[in-house]
């Protein structure tokens, strides 16, 4: 027994060894399949998300020819926009689109109260009706507001003409241009943020309403004491997301506005401007200049909304 005790002891160390060992090996295991089932995913943001934006990064800093190719000319791009007055006014533009975009989170958020009530009837027709123009292609959007704009047979002159008004031509002047761009982005994109806001809604339990009814809480104190709070989460989502889509806006000005159009220096964004110096005008080099300060220009809104929330969106 003495023998057989001192070899049992001996052995004994080796067990938590093997265990390790084991352990090291189930990890290598798992951390091996974890890498073959990321790796498409990984291969496509670094093929087309990660190289552009590096490749873009290193044409910013060259001058193209007008039959291709291009030499490395350090900052003279970032010079030249410096003083840039097209470039100014399209990033006040965009500014403007930003703006007015973000009108469409409180009215989303009013159609997402009224239709998230209990008992109302119909909600999905009209939301289905609401987020019907988030799912129609841009280009048909934009060509259909175009007739509704249109100054001479245009719908909504017709309609402010049997009022007595004489409307603009909405989409030429360049005091109402932007403006009437902007509404087609807001209308085309309030549906989407509608549905996020109803799923916040639906997600806050009805006990603390209850309860809030108990204490003698009217709707309006419920809605600023216990809506607004819960669904903060959901608000501050939808707003990093109407920020970021509104900074990209191209395809309305490009449809409704036009190259020709008088109106286009009050309404062309920062995308357009990108768009128009490199494939119109062949000047690769300043416009791979223009998308990586817009970039930058994103990064940072971006980043200023994610240090806000910390004050208003509350998690718990």
């Amino acid at each position: 027994m003495t023998a057989a005790g001192a070899g049992a002891r001996s052995l004994a160390p080796a067990a938590p060894a093997t265990t390790a060992r084991r352990r090291r090996r189930h990890r290598g295991k798992e951390a091996a399949w974890a890498a073959f089932f990321l790796a498409p995913t990984a291969l496509g943001l670094g093929v087309f998300y990660l190289w552009p934006v590096l490749q873009t990064f290193y044409y910013s800093f060259t001058t193209w020819g007008p039959f291709g190719g291009h030499t490395f000319t350090g900052l003279a791009n970032y010079r030249a926009l410096l003083h840039d007055p097209d470039l100014r006014s399209a990033f006040v533009n965009t500014l403007w689109y930003c703006l007015l975009g973000l009108a469409g989170v409180p009215i989303a958020l009013v159609l997402a109260a009224v239709l998230a009530q209990p008992g109302r009837r119909g909600v999905g027709f009209y939301r289905a009706l609401l987020f019907l123009p988030v799912v129609t292609m841009p280009v048909a959007v934009a060509i259909v507001w175009r007739w509704l704009y249109a100054g001479d047979y245009g719908l909504v002159n017709t309609l402010l003409g049997k009022v007595g008004i004489h409307g603009p031509y909405w989409i030429s002047d360049q005091h109402t241009a932007l403006i009437a761009v902007a509404v087609v982005g807001l209308w085309s994109g309030v549906g989407y943020t509608m549905v996020i806001l109803m799923a916040g809604l639906e997600s806050i339990p009805r006990q603390y309403y209850e309860a809030a009814q108990i204490d003698g809480a009217g709707p309006v104190r419920q809605f600023f004491a216990l809506t607004l709070p819960l669904l903060s989460p959901s608000l501050f989502f939808v707003t990093v997301l109407s920020v970021i889509g509104t900074l990209q806006t191209f395809d309305l000005v490009y449809v409704l506005i036009g190259q020709t159009n008088p109106a286009l220096p009050q309404t062309r964004s920062v995308v357009y401007l990108f768009y128009q110096d490199a494939f119109v005008d062949n000047n690769r080099g300043y416009a791979a200049a223009i998308a990586f300060v817009l970039l930058l220009v994103t990064v940072a809104l971006t980043g200023f909304q994610f240090r806000l929330q910390k004050r208003w969106v509350h998690y718990a």
